[in-house]
């Protein structure tokens, strides 16, 4: 699917440029870096620290802009928005995993998968984040705050609130990082699970090569530059 026309693709990169100013002077963070996602695929971002994983997932999402080339969000330029354009982009198709699970410490668990459907208007916000929340194995820890909470749980109560919104696009940001291999794995096997279920595109920087793996599709990066596409083995 690699080769999927961008008629297809939810998701199009095309010759991103990143530059920062630093005391060294510019510093390029991607170089030219091009490619297509087709709705339902897997794919993982590898690479060094420093490779520039995290600043191309920030590019795709649409938390910061490019400076020069485009990306394609479900058709739409997020270059040719303005911040709160692309705000609504990603409210209407993206969903996010991160390492720091990034949960309102002063909400419940529930009201936490409830909060963007909320922001979103729905009116079911409540019975549809219970019914995910069931899930993703937190029925009896719905009413817990985060910090009543193992990370194990706390990355199960951020998947259940990206995927709360069914969006088109899911983006993980290191999801196992925080946590130790066997709660790593469950995270993994509910994250795919749900992504089979729902039919989410999942975009992922990973330093996991087994989770890497398990993937569609391992985008490499080297100092900023797409080195490798290549599909996994069927």
């Amino acid at each position: 699917m690699s080769n999927s026309s961008s008629s297809d693709a939810v998701l199009a990169a095309h010759r991103l440029v990143k530059q920062v100013t630093s005391p060294e002077g510019s510093l390029t963070i991607l170089d030219d870096v091009s490619f297509t996602v087709a709705a339902g695929e897997t794919v993982a971002i590898v690479g060094a620290s420093g490779a520039g994983k995290s600043t191309l997932l920030a590019l795709l999402a649409g938390l910061d802009l490019p400076s020069s080339g485009h990306v394609l969000l479900n058709g739409r330029n997020l270059s040719e928005l303005d911040e709160d354009g692309r705000a609504k982009a990603r409210a209407d198709s993206v969903g996010f995993v991160f390492q720091s699970f990034h949960l309102v410490p002063s909400l419940n668990a529930l009201e936490n998968v409830m909060l963007p459907l909320e922001l979103a208007g729905a009116d079911d916000a409540r019975p549809r984040s219970q019914e995910i929340i069931a899930e993703v194995g937190l029925a009896e820890r719905a009413l817990h705050y985060p910090a009543q909470l193992s990370g194990g749980e706390k990355q199960r109560v951020a998947i259940a609130r990206a995927f709360a919104t069914e969006p088109a696009v899911l983006f993980a940001d290191e999801p196992t990082g925080n946590l130790d291999s066997r709660t790593g794995e469950k995270i993994v096997e509910l994250m795919f699970e749900l992504n089979r279920r729902s039919s989410t595109t999942l975009v992922l920087v990973t330093h996991d090569n087994q989770l890497a793996e398990r993937c569609d599709r391992v985008l490499s990066l080297d100092a900023g530059r797409l080195v490798s596409d290549v599909q996994a083995a069927a």
